[in-house]
């Protein structure tokens, strides 16, 4: 992950003032091929390298992320965490922990609201305090973004863009649906029936009362080693897709 310095956060503030959204719902009417054209939202990668992205949501936590840390070091996996600002000021070493073994981090507001039913100011609000949160424990901040509950519109799209945010949702067939609580049978078979090159999983690495997720992880990691998949962080795919655009170009 790239370091960033303050003026990113004070770009995120500053829209406070001024910001050209509205309180509508953050829907948007246009489709994932008008986004994905203009790079601005991911949902997954093409690529013909065998690399997939895990992702989890809602932490930090000082069970269950670290739990979920140390199994990913035992398989060499990297993964990308969208933290919620109000966790990362209750566990900041578990965060500066994630970026200190190789991981990502990522933007996930700061007391995941949905953003469905708040308005504008508060909605900027929540991503200037999590950058600010994300920069006071490890002295980094992020240019990745996931609203919650994957809801956006056109104007939160060109805010992240104008912000230097990049928005990050996820493979459709790639929702784990975790954090219901489904059973590790169902988390597991949803991952490994439709493990794709360059796809990003949901998951989440805070489900309260629940080692769902990290009994799962322990089936799909080695697992998908074993079919010769690599775990990356969000940048690191992205990095791929570039390639394979690159080769396309050249050979076409």
């Amino acid at each position: 992950m790239k370091k960033l310095y303050l003026p990113l956060v004070l770009v995120i503030a500053s829209s406070l003032v001024s910001s050209p959204l509205d309180a509508k719902p953050y829907t948007s009417t246009k489709g994932r091929e008008y986004y994905e054209q203009r790079g601005e939202i991911v949902w997954e990668v093409p690529t013909t390298n065998k690399v997939i992205a895990l992702t989890f949501d809602d932490g930090p936590d000082d069970t269950s992320t670290a739990n979920i840390l140390d199994l990913l070091k035992q398989y060499d996996a990297k993964a990308t965490f969208f933290v919620v600002g109000n966790r990362v000021e209750r566990y900041p070493e578990i965060v500066k922990r994630e970026l200190a073994e190789g991981h990502e981090i990522g933007n996930h507001s700061f007391s995941h609201p949905s953003f469905e039913r708040i308005n504008s100011q508060k909605m900027m609000t929540e991503l200037a305090k999590t950058q600010e949160a994300i920069l006071h424990a490890t002295g980094h901040n992020t240019e990745l973004f996931r609203p919650p509950g994957g809801s956006y519109n056109e104007a939160i799209v060109q805010h992240c863009r104008k912000s230097g945010l990049l928005m990050i949702l996820w493979s459709w067939h790639q929702d784990t649906l975790d954090w219901r609580k489904p059973g590790v049978e169902r988390i597991v078979n949803k991952v490994l029936k439709n493990a794709h090159n360059g796809d990003i999983v949901l998951m989440h690495d805070f489900v309260a009362d629940s080692t769902q997720t990290y009994d799962a992880l322990k089936i799909i990691l080695p697992e998908l080693k074993k079919r010769g998949y690599s775990f990356v962080t969000i940048s690191d795919l992205l990095s791929y897709g570039k390639q394979t655009k690159n080769y396309m170009e050249v050979n076409h």
